[in-house]
């Protein structure tokens, strides 16, 4: 099965002052030729595809552009939303563009089970179990209690994090046991901040505090795991299998080097 992994298209951001409408469209129409080239079965996008929670109409345009087009290709289409985007804004259109093939997460569902998707190969056969992870919000995970510390608060929310993906990950093992596929490959997404990444000066802090980085050891044993926040392409902790794909353009200054 063929995936193609990308996060933080950040459309509708503007640079010093100048929009980047141009290099967006450019990177929107490389990704659909690429996809074609390689007859991918799905494009994931990791969150953060706006810039803002309320992005101007021309980077509307250009995401929903997109999606018509690549509709058009029978590649599947997996939105995460990011921090950077607004949960209401991107469910708005969910249950639209899922006429389109496409599914959108916008935030932690109220049912677990939206979170876990099949990836099916185009020949219709099961390619993949994803856990689809979008930003988490500490109100998702953690309830507010008296007396707390600020440091507890920060464990708390890694426990939380860590106890939802654990949640999503044995759902996943219990999907592909029903489907008869034991060794079906396991997915899972995240739009954080991990230990050991190389940030840049345009990545926003997400989590402070205990929480400045969730540690590679607290996700579960995925066979891939695709995550978006960091804007630089990497390799996390030397895991082969946890990467960042980095943004599409550079973001700021230091990106371009």
């Amino acid at each position: 099965m063929k995936i193609i992994h990308t996060s933080d298209w950040h459309l509708g951001q503007h640079f010093m002052g100048k929009t980047r409408q141009a290099e967006h469209q450019s990177f929107l129409d490389w990704l659909l030729a690429a996809a074609s080239t390689h007859n991918a079965d799905a494009i994931l996008v990791a969150g953060d595809i706006f810039d803002t929670g309320s992005p101007p109409s021309y980077a509307r345009v250009l995401y929903n552009h997109f999606i018509v087009a690549l509709s058009k290709t029978g590649t599947r289409l997996i939105i995460l939303g990011g921090n950077h985007d607004s949960v209401a804004t991107l469910g708005e259109s969910k249950s639209l563009l899922a006429e389109l093939n496409t599914s959108v997460i916008p935030g932690v569902a109220a049912d677990a089970g939206e979170q876990v998707l099949l990836f099916k190969q185009k020949d219709g056969s099961a390619g993949a179990v994803l856990c689809a992870i979008p930003f988490i919000r500490a109100r998702d995970v953690q309830q507010s209690v008296a007396g707390q510390s600020s440091d507890e608060k920060q464990l708390s929310l890694q426990a939380g994090i860590f106890q939802h993906y654990q949640m999503l990950y044995q759902r996943a093992l219990d999907t592909r046991m029903a489907l008869g596929l034991p060794q079906l490959p396991i997915i899972a997404t995240g739009h954080l901040t991990t230990v050991g990444a190389s940030a840049s000066e345009s990545v926003r802090e997400i989590y402070v505090g205990a929480l400045e980085a969730f540690p590679t050891s607290a996700f579960p044993p995925a066979d891939y795991i695709a995550l978006g926040h960091i804007h630089r392409p990497q390799k996390v902790g030397g895991f082969v299998h946890i990467r960042y794909c980095g943004s599409p353009i550079p973001l700021s200054f230091d990106e371009a080097k």
